[in-house]
């Protein structure tokens, strides 16, 4: 007999690629009408375990029910079939298409634009999201974004609904209202799971806990019962110490300063304007910014991959850059890691490619930066995030016979879908570059690592940028454009 307070169950679920395991005999149950969150480090099997449920991965081993009903998902059109939708991390909408457009992606028959424009109001109206049916994906910030993909599942009828790392690229004020409405989703009868590195978050919004640590479940427990401390160490196996906030270094001379700089994007916009500052060489210099305030244009801009419309902005010739989209961005997803650790000073090396020394360069810093992978040779997309993640800090932080340490770095959202072990080693390479010299600038659209890492801040609003003080008030009205 079905067990219509189960709304997903996945019972002892292997999965195996080449010599790695993936998934060791996982079961996962999710309880109708609650919300579920999933945690664990990077690489612990959270993400393969989701996709088996969507349908994106067949596991070796286990079976899935759906409803308290055996279900044979072997697609996401299966997923799809059975009221399971999915949220991804990297989101899949197509840019150059509408809101409405995006909506309908997946459906069937005629598509008739009144009938797609209706069907956003509908579900804008009904889950309280601010949906323009006719905004173009590649115009709307992040997060606006991500309504769009949950629009997207709804519109196909989605009453389990899974989130990889939802909150990674929301600003707080976003995280809050993101609850809220899951809290609201899940009180109708509806079912979900998150993905999430964020234990707080985790504990503010789930019913129960699973964590999964080197591919097996190691705890699950109910949300009230538990706490971020014994979550922590159900992941890493003890807590992880963190990086001091206080750690500061001798300042050295002006390597970054902006005078009267002023950005314009493609249609004309401008972005910034009349900004003055300097970034010194041993400054960790966080960016506090609501989404869509000009952080990414002047982030770009310090990183040379932006152009200047006004003013005069000094930089070194070569800066690193960690991209907020590291697969968009930063690597190459389908080659193997030599060829993205080749891509460190592409425009200003020139002649043959050292590619032996390229790939001993490789294994060298698979092991100075703890990265997990097989060899220079393995593939990029068998990388955990967070790997992939320390793998381009290490390209970008580290010297070569061609190369020498960058004198800046700029840095997005350098935590963004991280665990707790790999958020903090981030942070401590971050530390590291200052230490040995280097002026490191960072955005983050968590307001919390901004304030924690920082030793300046710098705010932006309505295109200004002023300094204020490392205090959780001051910064948070003035990104708000209060005195």
């Amino acid at each position: 007999m079905a067990d219509a307070s189960c709304a997903l169950e996945l019972l002892r679920v292997s999965k195996r690629y080449g010599p790695v395991v993936a998934l060791n005999d996982v079961s996962l149950t999710v309880r109708a009408g609650t919300v579920h969150a999933l945690l664990g480090e990077n690489g612990a099997g959270k993400t393969t375990l989701m996709h088996v449920a969507y349908g994106m991965v067949r596991p070796d081993a286990g079976r899935i029910s759906v409803g308290g009903h055996r279900a044979h998902i072997t697609s996401p059109q299966h997923a799809i079939a059975h009221g399971v939708g999915m949220v991804h991390q990297h989101f899949t909408l197509v840019p150059a298409m509408t809101v409405a457009e995006n909506v309908a992606l997946g459906g069937r028959g005629l598509l008739r634009r009144s009938e797609m424009v209706a069907r956003v109001r509908r579900i804008a109206s009904r889950t309280g999201f601010a949906l323009d049916p006719d905004a173009r994906i590649d115009t709307l910030p992040v997060g606006a974004q991500q309504r769009v993909e949950i629009a997207k599942a709804l519109a196909h009828g989605a009453t389990l609904l899974i989130l990889d790392e939802p909150t990674a690229v929301l600003a707080p004020a976003e995280v809050d209202d993101l609850i809220r409405w899951l809290r609201a989703y899940v009180s109708e009868g509806h079912s979900a799971v998150i993905i999430t590195h964020k234990l707080r978050e985790a504990l503010a919004v789930a019913d129960d806990v699973t964590v999964l640590r080197h591919s097996r479940v190691v705890f699950c427990g109910a949300a009230a019962t538990t706490s971020a401390q014994a979550l922590t160490e159900a992941m890493i196996g003890s807590a992880t110490a963190t990086v001091a906030s206080s750690r500061r270094y001798p300042v050295g001379e002006i390597v970054i300063e902006a005078t009267d700089l002023a950005l314009t994007d493609p249609d004309g916009r401008t972005r910034i304007r009349d900004a003055s500052f300097a970034i010194r060489g041993g400054e960790l210099v966080g960016i506090a910014a609501v989404e869509g305030a000009g952080q990414r244009e002047l982030l770009r801009a310090l990183a040379d991959r932006y152009p200047v419309s006004a003013g005069r902005l000094k930089r070194p010739t070569l800066v690193g850059f960690i991209p907020e989209d590291r697969h968009r961005d930063a690597v190459l997803l389908d080659r193997a890691l030599v060829d993205t650790v080749a891509l460190r000073g592409a425009g200003v090396r020139a002649g043959m490619m050292p590619w032996n020394a390229l790939r001993t360069r490789t294994e060298e810093l698979l092991g100075a930066f703890d990265i997990r992978a097989s060899g220079a040779r393995a593939n990029m997309r068998e990388l955990s995030g967070g790997n992939q993640q320390k793998l381009v800090l290490a390209r970008e932080l580290s010297a070569t016979s061609e190369l020498k340490e960058p004198e800046a770095l700029v840095v997005e959202n350098p935590t963004r879908g991280l665990d707790v072990r790999a958020t903090a080693d981030v942070h401590a390479r971050l530390h590291d570059a200052c230490a040995r010299g280097a002026a490191v600038v960072f955005y983050s659209s968590d307001l919390d690592e901004v304030l924690s890492l920082a030793t300046r801040v710098l705010v932006l609003y309505a295109g200004t940028v002023r300094e204020i003080a490392v205090d959780r008030e001051a910064v948070g009205r003035a990104m708000l454009g209060l005195p």
